[in-house]
């Protein structure tokens, strides 16, 4: 669809005629020289004498091209636009942050793969994550892994493929042996408390029980629920394992109830799958729809179109001239010389 930004410059359309009238034509004086035989010059000429001011004449081509420049410049100073159709645009509505244990006993071999093989718990909990945000469009995702320390791997970005891709870069015992849980949640909130949406989500999955957080997780719990932040834990493992081993399910189970969010617990491959089916449902993907058209210039067409037909214009009347000049003159009284 055509468009114009700025319409108004079409007022500008009638001013060379408001110059016409309202300004006085051009005068220029010039001396003269009296030619007493100025009759039989004429003649010679074939032209006709008058007496009086010379005004030349314009012509109806030179008319029509100066109108024509005139109205092309003005519709380019109105910067026509073409719009195209609306396009439409998913913007994230939700930030989403998911913390992994990596842990010493992450590389427990109590899990399966996609092909059913026996797998460490770390491996199983990446291929099933890596399918969960393959179906988050729309969503902001930031990565947090944790072991004896938290640490930010990935910032909340709407480039899922980036996320995915250091999520398989993740490797066991890369952050120490222990489980900062609690570390891991205080990391996160100072990042959502910089987002600018309504929904905040926070998925923790670890295998164990936190030793030694600088912040318990119950406490940081209560900070996350205070900033809007929604913590969904999910317990690998076996829950009858002793020493630091041991998974704490009612620490895990009070950070969800704390926030708002939700408990789950995955004993294997087909579990975990079970539990990121539940957390899709549970946390409906929340999309804000954008439209908008996108716009191209047009004003060097009718820019363009003055400048060639000024040049044409000219280029015309420069070789009539040439032409003019070239054509030779018949001599005055060659006709009487002629031989009867």
């Amino acid at each position: 669809m055509l468009q114009f930004a700025y319409p108004w410059a079409f007022l500008l359309l009638p001013l060379p005629l408001l110059m016409h009238w309202l300004a006085p034509p051009h005068h220029e004086p010039r001396l003269a020289v009296y030619v007493p035989f100025m009759r039989i010059l004429a003649r010679v000429a074939g032209g006709t004498a008058a007496a009086g001011t010379v005004i030349p004449r314009r012509r109806r081509l030179q008319l029509a091209q100066v109108v024509l420049a005139w109205c092309a410049v003005v519709i380019a100073a109105a910067r026509p636009l073409w719009l195209d159709e609306p396009l439409t645009r998913d913007l994230p509505m939700r930030d989403m942050l998911v913390a992994l244990d990596l842990s010493g006993s992450m590389e427990t071999g109590d899990f399966t793969d996609a092909s059913g093989a026996t797998a460490p718990r770390l491996a199983a909990a990446k291929q099933v994550l890596d399918q969960f945000l393959a179906r988050r469009d729309g969503d902001r995702v930031g990565l947090v892994f944790f072991g004896s320390a938290a640490f930010l791997q990935a910032p909340f970005t709407d480039d899922l493929d980036v996320v995915r891709e250091l999520l398989d870069e993740a490797q066991v015992r890369m952050l120490g042996p222990r489980t900062v849980l609690g570390d891991a949640i205080g990391l996160a909130i100072p990042l959502f408390e910089r987002s600018e949406v309504d929904e905040r989500v926070l998925i923790a999955l670890t295998d164990g029980n936190d030793t030694g957080s600088l912040v318990p997780p119950a406490r940081a719990a209560e900070i996350a629920r205070d900033n809007g932040v929604r913590i969904f834990t999910i317990a690998m493992g076996d829950p009858q394992a002793a020493g630091e081993q041991a998974l704490d399910e009612a620490t895990l189970q009070a950070v969800a109830e704390t926030t708002g969010g939700g408990y789950f617990h995955a004993d294997d491959r087909t579990e975990l799958e079970a539990v990121y089916a539940e957390l899709d449902r549970l946390t409906p993907r929340q999309v804000e729809v954008q439209t908008y058209r996108p716009e191209h210039d047009l004003f060097h067409w009718p820019l363009g179109f003055a400048i060639v037909l000024s040049m044409l214009y000219f280029g015309l009347v420069e070789l009539a001239s040439m032409l003019r000049r070239a054509r030779p003159v018949e001599p005055v009284g060659a006709a009487e010389r002629e031989p009867a």
